[in-house]
């Protein structure tokens, strides 16, 4: 049997980011950045005014005041940061408006509340000094400076910052595509009056892998039958950089999976020491055996989690989520985690990490408590209406065999 941390740790040694890409600004939403943003020149790149008012030498309104306000000619007005830069002449005022370049030469500015707002002429009633409602060349990023590192996730408001900066094109890791194909014979769609189980996978995977920010293909279930099985996962690997599968891992005749994974690319299938999710599947696919473009020296991952939804979707968080976020770029791979009192105790399984859904309740100042949702001791009950109700999932580890009110339980955050 082999351990969750092995199974983890070869997942996570072919998990590499998918390839960077350079993309339009607008389609590197949710993307990490994979090279640096540097600044090619300072920003702003001339003194500009931060408010509307009248751009002076601080020294020629030195001594204005209310009761001997100084008057200085209007020789222009600058209202646009396209125009080109004035030249102030000593003595004179050029009026401009907030966000434009200082004319050269002007070292303060007189917001237009502290003047008589003349048109000719402008009347100052108090003194303002050198820099007074300027802000200065660079003020926000110098020219060599690194806006954006590297590993960064991008939304809106790094995305501004970027175009802020004249950058149109950026390098990413894109969010990698992945496939959902839920196997067996007596799988219908929701909704759908042909009798059999309900498919409860594709639509709770495809939920999580958006959740995760990738992008998730479903795939309607597919049968059993060898020869359609592989028609479907070859057909899908042209468009996937990672694929899931569910169900199909038991021992019986009409479980096909494994014989047809096999010749497709190097897969090993293991018990693994946790509950849920004892029978797991994970490898590699080559990229070429699609029915598009070949992809040289490509491997794809594959994860074949158990047919449950409840231990498919603890199999997701333990395993595949953290190998999306390592594809996608991200140097954050798991979920929060917090330590939590027991609110019950329970007999846990020996040998095995034991995976419970759980209610997590508490604030880092006051501490948090722990409730299983349902009895953790019914192994073969796993319901998947506890797991909906779950906002955290309980880690039992190997060694421990009971969990007693009270003790402290790592906890895994499933809600943010």
């Amino acid at each position: 049997m082999r351990s969750v941390q092995d199974q983890l740790a070869a997942v996570l040694a072919i998990a590499r980011p998918v390839p960077a890409l350079d993309v339009v600004l607008t389609d590197a939403a949710g993307c990490i950045l994979a090279t640096d943003i540097v600044v090619t020149e300072d920003v702003p790149s001339r003194p500009v005014a931060t408010c509307d008012g009248y751009a002076v030498r601080a020294a020629d309104v030195a001594g204005a005041s209310s009761a001997s306000p100084t008057v200085l000619p209007v020789v222009h007005d600058v209202w646009s940061a396209a125009d080109e830069p004035f030249r102030l002449v000593p003595g004179q005022s050029v009026l401009v408006g907030s966000g434009v370049p200082m004319p050269i030469g002007a070292d303060a500015l007189v917001p237009v509340w502290a003047t008589d707002r003349g048109g000719a002429k402008v009347r100052v009633s108090s003194p303002f000094g050198v820099g007074a409602n300027v802000r200065a060349a660079g003020a926000d990023v110098r020219a060599g400076d690194v806006a954006l590192s590297a590993g960064t996730r991008l939304d809106a408001r790094q995305l501004a910052f970027a175009a802020s900066l004249g950058y149109a094109r950026i390098r990413v890791h894109p969010a990698p595509r992945v496939v959902i194909l839920p196997v067996g014979d007596e799988l219908v769609q929701p909704g759908s009056s042909r009798p059999g189980v309900f498919d409860a996978n594709g639509p709770s995977l495809r939920t999580a892998v958006q959740d995760t920010g990738a992008v998730a293909i479903q795939v309607a279930p597919v049968s059993d039958d060898q020869a359609a099985l592989r028609d479907a996962i070859e057909d899908q690997l042209v468009r996937a950089d990672l694929v899931i599968t569910t169900g199909g891992l038991s021992e019986g005749s009409r479980d096909t999976l494994k014989d047809v994974l096999a010749p497709l690319g190097t897969v090993r299938f293991d018990h693994v020491a946790m509950i849920p999710g004892r029978n797991q599947g994970f490898g590699t696919l080559h990229a070429g055996i699609g029915s598009g473009p070949e992809r040289p020296g490509d491997t794809i991952p594959v994860f074949s989690l158990p047919g449950h939804p409840v231990a498919a979707q603890i199999s997701y968080e333990v395993f595949v989520r953290p190998a999306l976020r390592a594809m996608a770029g991200y140097s954050e791979i798991y979920r929060p985690s917090v330590a939590a009192h027991a609110s019950v105790g329970w007999r846990s399984p020996a040998g095995v990490r034991q995976f419970v859904p759980a209610t997590l309740v508490g604030s880092p100042d006051e501490g948090y408590h722990v409730t299983p949702v349902g009895d953790p001791t019914r192994l073969d009950e796993l319901s998947v209406a506890g797991l909906a109700g779950a906002n955290a999932l309980a880690v039992v580890a190997e060694g421990d065999t009971e969990v007693r009110f009270g003790d402290r339980v790592h906890c895994l955050v499933l809600e943010g």
